[in-house]
């Protein structure tokens, strides 16, 4: 039996698309026979993230890291974060000549840009010396290879992400029923770097309403007293949420992908979206939604797509067709040559 360990400083109760990812392509390679264990916080202490406390980060030991790793024995290690989980488990496959995979969900520097005065190059330059010592570094989608490529990353591969065809499908539209439409939907985080507020000063008819949480719900649930923000909504209740929209409005010119927006098409609910990294590679050439540097625009064309093309966009992406993409970059642990420390 092949064994995996993914490390990662994300995981639950976090509740986003690299935990998501992680959990889906574990599950898919657990069922064909792979022995999946995953390296989390959840053994060591941990401290609330400055500025957003939902997410706490780990203060991992290195000999328990050591420990833990050597307890397993894997065939295989992915690093899937940067944070300090990642850093001491690539720190002793280094120093062991071990080698091990890495992936790219998150444009951190911009993220952490837009909370601190932290140049955007300072935090690129730790990410190219993170990644470089990778046999490969993968990335959720052509446009981020790209944009990583531009920025002098290398060993760069794509692995896509995928949805759930059997949870988010098409069902009983009635959620908001009592609400004016159209009714235009966000889902993620609430917080700075999505955007949402782009979403929320659209002059459209209908009403606005927002799922999640994250630091700046408070403020905006003040500033936009029309909007009905829900909270966080999981399972059925979620997925009731996506099929009653008319749109879907994703926001975020920072996101690497966007699970959520294949959970919405999925669901028969078109998306709209800025035509950034991310959206041209979920939505497509039209199909699922509409895409335009004018987000009001981009509403109104979406409200005119049928939510069978968003249905059927959203079926190209399955969790199969992601775990093949991502065994195949896999590397052997002793297969160690040639990458820079």
């Amino acid at each position: 039996m092949t064994r995996l360990l993914i490390v990662s400083d994300a995981w639950h109760p976090q509740v986003n698309g690299v935990v998501r990812s992680l959990e889906n392509v574990g599950n898919t390679l657990t069922r064909r026979g792979y022995e999946v264990r995953y390296l989390t916080p959840e053994p060591f202490w941990t401290l609330p993230l400055p500025t957003y406390s939902e997410i706490r980060v780990p203060l991992p030991s290195l000999r328990v890291v050591q420990d833990m790793i050597a307890d397993f024995a894997p065939d295989h290690i992915h690093i899937a974060t940067e944070g300090p989980l990642g850093l001491a488990a690539r720190t002793l496959c280094v120093t062991r000549n071990l080698a091990f995979t890495t992936s790219y969900h998150t444009r951190f520097p911009e993220y952490l840009a837009a909370r601190l005065p932290v140049p955007v190059e300072w935090s690129y330059g730790y990410l190219r010396w993170f990644h470089a010592a990778a046999a490969a570094t993968m990335v959720p989608t052509p446009s981020v290879l790209k944009y990583l490529r531009r920025r002098f990353f290398r060993h760069l591969a794509v692995w896509s992400r995928g949805v759930d065809l059997s949870a988010f499908s098409p069902g009983p539209r009635a959620v908001f029923a009592g609400l004016p439409g159209p009714h235009l939907l966000y889902v993620g985080r609430v917080a700075i770097e999505k955007n949402i507020e782009a979403f929320l000063e659209l002059e459209h008819r209908g009403t606005k309403i927002v799922v999640g949480e994250g630091p700046e719900r408070g403020a905006l649930m003040h500033r936009f007293p029309d909007v009905v923000f829900t909270g966080q909504l999981t399972g059925a209740v979620l997925r009731d949420a996506y099929r009653s929209a008319d749109v879907f409005v994703f926001p975020s010119r920072t996101d690497t992908f966007g699970n959520v927006m294949l959970e919405s098409m999925a669901c028969g609910t078109p998306v709209a979206a800025y035509p950034v990294m991310g959206p041209i590679d979920v939505i497509g050439a039209g199909r699922g939604g509409a895409l335009n540097e004018n987000l009001a625009v981009a509403v109104q064309r979406a409200l005119s797509i049928p939510r069978s093309e968003a249905i059927s966009r959203a079926g190209e992406f399955t969790w199969e067709a992601a775990a093949d993409q991502f065994a195949r970059r896999l590397a052997p642990i002793r297969a160690r040559v040639g990458i820079a420390a």
